[in-house]
């Protein structure tokens, strides 16, 4: 599907002085005239929002204030993702400027499930904590909240996650001294996606502004905020766009030794990390820990002084998410033996029970079965509890998973997520019936379940050159809400190819459209890189010609030894 051209892009580019292509896709973005400068140049007067129009925000920095003055122990209540890891660290990182009677709890994910837990707050109460600080988590804890104040302890919730809502479709709040969450009905903050860690800095903002921090110091704490604000997956537009492009820069000269023992330990160049990078490589070693020992180990990784100790635990990180990723493709294999058994792919959608797999991996299974099939999953495994099933959900843009399991709660245990994601428990006994109720109720039609490729315009690979490539570099980062440029051509030559990578998982080719030779490389499985290959070389040698291929890809310069020359990166092949 090639989007629709937006008529103003001509008047955009004239106005901004970019290239039209740029412009086009500016435009097709939906991004505002007064947005622009800020888009192409985000920085922090035009990107940064006002952190006390964020509700309760008063009140939770001069509690902060109140416990700093009065040496009052202070304990931030984290979660065990790269998300709550960043959101953690941020607090953490923040606050001992100020104080050193400061402490960290995370939620063991089988132990407490997801947020601040009774046994967490029963804990703080044990080691005389007098504020609790939940970042990335809190806003659905009624009870663990509730026990905390009755205790006699302040509490302040900072969350991003959307807020529950009565029948009279009115917010559900903890009863907290102050809930930070933009999400709230009341709450007149201007930008409604920021992550954990992106809420937990703008506290870190209101604080460091009222009472005179170090904003160089501040604006450091920007390279946990990139990490959780790409992981987390949220839109990378606006503040966020801000956020990641300042805290690449700043993870490009860091100190902190723990991330450059994480970077290099994974493999990585510390001066060439990209979103790609933080998403796929860092983010699942932190990721890793919690789900398959303690996400404590994300945090030590940060504030271990220790250089000798601090490598270890990178050591440890990176093969753990070494561990994740094999018992994930087990999983996956299992998963899809019984998909094609039971045939359930045939059905609007796909809800599954595999019982060997980690319950920590459910969400990553399902969502590879979701590529795989194009149908919103729902992975279930064995749980800790006897006779319950823990499942995770991924879903596709035409069907909102939160909406469409709501009114089957009743069936459930627990419940929560969002449009694009769910994680939930059910009895055993409800399984059969929860899945027969999602597909009656489902008003999927054979359109939706056909994926989708988006262009964002036809553009033909012999006008290609090193401007138009530059100009597209001032989109990124590139992510969620602003994903990597997609363009297409037809007819495109198929002059030789290779196989080529450790994995034999890339393909090298040597294409030439319309009289203009260039490189071109694709990326995939070991298998699915092979059958490409045998198919256009049986194409070759049947045709005595160069094959034709339709493409979508993207343009980047590669550089060599010093010698930078025009590629194209195919994402898809006709």
């Amino acid at each position: 599907m090639i989007k629709a051209a937006n008529k103003e892009y001509r008047k955009i580019a004239q106005e901004f002085k970019i290239n039209e292509i740029l412009a086009k896709i500016i435009a097709n973005r939906d991004i505002s005239y007064e947005e622009i400068p800020g888009f192409l140049n985000p920085n922090q007067k035009n990107s940064m929002h006002d952190p006390f129009l964020m509700k309760d925000m008063d009140r939770a920095v001069e509690l902060i204030k109140e416990g700093i003055d009065n040496n009052s122990h202070i304990r931030i209540v984290g979660d065990y993702d790269q998300d709550g890891n960043s959101a953690t660290m941020t607090l953490m990182d923040g606050l001992l400027l100020f104080t050193e009677n400061i402490s960290y709890a995370i939620p063991h994910r089988v132990e407490d499930g997801y947020g601040i837990s009774k046994r967490i707050v029963e804990e703080a109460k044990a080691d005389n904590v007098d504020l609790i600080i939940t970042c990335d988590n809190g806003i659905s804890s009624l009870e663990p909240v509730k026990l905390a104040k009755d205790l006699g302890m302040k509490i302040i919730v900072t969350d991003h996650h959307q807020v529950r809502k009565n029948d009279k479709g009115n917010d559900i709040l903890p009863s907290a001294d102050a809930v930070l969450n933009p999400n709230r009905e009341d709450c007149s903050y201007p930008f409604k996606y920021l992550c954990g860690a992106g809420v937990a800095f703008k506290l870190m903002y209101a604080f460091y502004l009222k009472y005179d921090g170090d904003m160089d110091y501040l604006m450091d704490l920007l390279e946990y905020v990139a990490m959780g604000t790409v992981a987390d997956i949220v839109d990378l537009v606006d503040e966020n766009r801000f956020f990641v492009k300042e805290g690449l820069n700043k993870i490009h000269h860091s100190s902190n030794y723990g991330l450059q023992a994480l970077i290099r330990e994974a493999g990585l160049k510390q001066d060439k990390i990209n979103t790609y990078a933080l998403g796929f490589v860092l983010g699942p070693c932190i990721n890793a820990a919690g789900r398959l020992d303690t996400a404590v180990w994300g945090i030590e990784l940060f504030l271990e002084e220790n250089i000798e100790k601090i490598d270890e635990i990178a050591k440890k990180l990176v093969s753990l998410n070494e561990e994740r990723k094999s018992l994930t493709e087990d999983g996956l294999e299992a998963v899809l033996k019984r998909i094609e058994k039971e045939k359930t792919f045939e059905n609007d959608i796909i809800v599954v029970c595999e019982k060997s797999i980690h319950e920590s991996l459910a969400g990553i299974i399902a969502g590879r079965v979701k590529e795989k099939y194009n149908r919103p999953t729902i992975v279930f495994t064995s749980s800790s509890e006897e006779g319950v099933l823990k499942g995770s959900g991924r879903s596709i843009e035409e069907y909102n998973m939160y909406e469409n399991i709501l009114p089957y709660k009743n069936l459930l245990k627990s419940f929560g997520g969002h449009p694009m994601a769910a994680g939930l428990s059910i009895y055993e006994e409800n399984f059969e019936l929860f899945y027969s109720s999602l597909l009656e109720s489902s008003t999927l039609t054979k359109e939706d379940l056909i994926e989708k490729k988006y262009l964002d315009s036809q553009l033909f690979i012999d006008r290609l050159n090193f401007e138009v490539v530059e100009e597209l570099e001032k989109l990124e980062p590139y992510g969620k809400g602003n994903p990597t440029p997609l363009f297409g051509d037809r007819r495109v030559l198929v002059e030789d190819l290779r196989i080529i990578g450790k994995n034999s998982n890339a393909l090298r080719l040597d294409l030439s459209v319309r009289g203009r030779k260039v490189k071109g490389i694709t990326f995939s499985s070991s298998q699915e890189i092979k059958a490409i290959y045998d198919n256009i070389v049986a194409r070759k040698k049947h045709d005595m010609d160069c094959p034709e291929i339709d493409i979508l890809y993207y343009p980047n310069i590669n550089e060599y030894k010093g010698t930078k020359t025009l590629q194209v990166i195919v994402k898809d092949i006709r």
